[in-house]
C-alpha cells in the first residue's frame, strides 16, 4: 500500500501547514488508536506520548490526544522527553502504542508525528500505510478544540536519565570536561545530567529551549561552535545531538568532528574484540562511506547494507540476530540498549571505550579510513525512469564492474527538486571524478537540460 503521509521517519512538515495542525493530528491519533485496536489492543489501553521543544508540540500533542482517547485508547503525556526514552518506557510498560511529537533536526517551524509500536519498534511501512487507511475524513475529524489535555506521567526522563546512567560504573567520568550540545532540544536535561552523574565536568550548549530556538545554529547539523568549544576548553570531547536526541556527532579533542560511520566502526571494533559484536556484523545504510565495509572486513567481520532510513537498518538487524548498526547521519541503534537510535547511548558507547582503552578519540577514529567520495547535482527537465535511460544504464554498469570492491556509484533523482544526483565513491580521488564525469556524460545523452 502507497503512503500520502509518512516519510522516511513519521509525517513532518511546516506547523500550520496543509499536513501538520491540530485537526490532523486528531485525525491521526483517532485512525493510530483503530489500527492499534484491530491489531489487539484492549479498551483504554494506556499510550505514551512525549515532544520536544518546540512552541507547537503542546497544542499537536493534546490534539493527538483528543484523537487517541475517541479512538478507545487512553494517551499519557510523558511531557518534553528525548524519543529514545520513549521508546524506552513503551518497551518497560508494555503499552501498545507510543507517540512522539518533534521534527528531529528540523528548524522550529515544523514538527511531526511519529509512533512506536509495542516494544518500542518504530512501525513499518506497511503498519503507517494501513493507519492512513483509517484516516477519517477532515469533516469527521474528532472533536479536539474543547477536549482535556492528558494526564501527564512526567517521570520518564528521570528513569530514562538513572536507566541510561547505570551504563557506565558511577564516577567513571571523574575528571573528565565533556562538552554537550543539546540544540535546545529534548536532551537539554537528560544528557548533562548523566555526564554529570558519572563524574563529569560538562560545558553545556543549546540547553535554554524558549520554543523558537531548537536546532537553531546548534546540535548535530552545526557542529561548527561545539568544536570551537572542545578546543577553547581543552576537552576530552564533545557530544552534539539532534532535536530529539535519536542522534549523536561526536567532536574529538583536536576539534575534528566524527560522524555516524566513524563512531559505527570504533563500536563495532570494540564489539568484536570483546567477542560481543553480534553476528560478527554491523548493518549501515547504501549512503555509508565504502571504508567501513573495508575497515571490518580487514579483521574478519562484515557489513551489511540497507536503503536510508534507520526502520530499515533495524529491520535488518532483527533478520540478522545482529545486534549494531546505523546511518552516517548519526542515527546509532544497539539493540543491547535501546530498541530504537539513542544519541546518548551511542556516546556512552564510545566514553567507555576511551575509557577501557585509555586511548584518545583522535586515535580511535582513525580506524576508520574513508574511501575518496564526490558528488554532483543536476538539474533535468524530466525525471525518466532509470530503466528508461540506456546511457545512464550503460555507464553505471561499467562502473560498477570496474570499481569492483574499490568503489562504487549511485544514482538517484531528487524527491524534491528538478535534478538528478549523481554519487561516486574510490579508492582514489583520480577514480571518482573520472567516474563523475562518465555519469554526467551519460546523464546529458538521456536526460534533456531544462530550458
Amino acid at each position: 500500500m502507497k503512503r500520502q503521509f509518512f516519510g522516511t521517519d513519521g509525517v513532518r512538515g511546516p506547523y500550520g501547514g496543509p499536513v501538520i495542525h491540530e485537526s490532523f493530528a486528531a485525525r491521526l491519533g483517532f485512525a493510530a488508536a483503530r489500527w492499534a485496536r484491530a491489531a489487539g489492543a484492549p479498551e483504554g489501553a494506556a499510550v505514551l506520548l512525549g515532544r520536544d521543544t518546540r512552541a507547537s508540540g503542546p497544542a499537536l500533542l493534546s490534539a493527538l490526544a483528543a484523537g487517541l482517547r475517541a479512538g478507545g485508547l487512553a494517551p499519557v503525556s510523558l511531557g518534553v522527553a528525548p524519543t529514545p526514552a520513549v521508546a524506552r518506557a513503551v518497551r518497560a510498560r508494555g503499552t501498545p502504542l507510543g507517540v512522539v511529537v518533534n521534527a528531529s533536526h528540523n528548524p522550529a517551524s515544523d514538527n511531526g508525528i511519529k509512533f512506536f509500536a509495542a516494544g518500542g519498534l518504530k512501525l513499518t511501512h506497511a503498519d503507517e500505510a494501513a493507519i492512513e487507511a483509517l484516516l477519517p475524513s477532515p469533516e469527521d475529524a474528532p472533536a479536539w478544540r474543547e477536549a482535556p489535555p492528558p494526564p501527564e506521567d512526567a517521570g520518564t526522563a528521570a528513569a530514562y536519565v538513572t536507566d541510561i546512567a547505570a551504563r557506565l560504573p558511577a564516577g567513571s567520568l571523574a575528571g573528565w570536561r565533556i562538552v554537550v550540545d543539546a540544540a535546545h532540544g529534548a536532551t537539554a536535561a537528560t544528557t548533562p545530567e548523566v555526564l554529570r552523574r558519572l563524574g563529569a565536568e560538562v560545558h553545556a550548549l543549546g540547553t535554554a529551549p524558549d520554543g523558537t530556538n531548537i536546532n537553531a545554529g546548534l546540535g548535530s547539523e552545526h557542529p561548527e561552535r561545539l568544536a570551537r568549544e572542545v578546543t577553547a576548553l581543552g576537552a576530552r570531547l564533545g557530544v552534539a545531538h539532534d532535536g530529539d536526541g535519536d542522534r549523536c556527532i561526536l567532536c574529538d579533542e583536536t576539534g575534528a568532528i566524527l560522524d555516524g560511520d566513524e563512531i559505527l566502526v570504533l563500536l563495532a571494533l570494540d564489539a568484536l574484540r570483546r567477542g560481543a559484536l553480534a553476528a560478527d556484523t554491523l548493518v549501515v545504510t547504501v549512503q555509508s562511506n565504502l571504508g567501513v565495509d573495508a575497515a571490518l572486513r580487514a579483521v574478519g567481520a562484515r557489513v551489511e547494507r540497507t536503503d536510508v532510513g534507520d526502520r530499515h537498518v533495524l529491520a535488518r538487524l532483527l533478520a540478522l540476530g545482529a545486534r549494531l548498526g546505523g546511518e552516517s547521519s548519526g542515527h546509532i541503534i544497539d539493540l543491547a540498549a535501546s530498541p530504537t537510535g539513542d544519541g546518548l547511548a551511542a556516546a556512552l558507547g564510545v566514553l567507555d571505550v576511551m575509557r577501557s582503552t585509555g586511548r584518545p578519540l583522535s586515535e580511535l577514529r582513525r580506524a576508520l579510513k574513508k574511501f575518496p567520495q564526490g558528488t554532483r547535482n543536476l538539474r533535468v527537465a524530466e525525471k525518466k525512469p532509470l530503466a528508461d535511460c540506456p546511457a545512464l544504464g550503460t555507464e553505471i554498469a561499467a562502473l560498477t564492474r570496474e570499481l569492483g570492491e574499490r568503489g562504487r556509484v549511485m544514482v538517484r533523482f531528487s524527491g524534491t527538486e528538478p535534478k538528478i544526483r549523481l554519487l561516486a565513491e574510490a579508492d582514489d580521488e583520480a577514480a571518482v571524478m573520472s567516474a563523475l564525469d562518465r555519469l554526467e556524460s551519460a546523464v546529458n545523452r538521456d536526460l534533456p537540460h531544462p530550458v
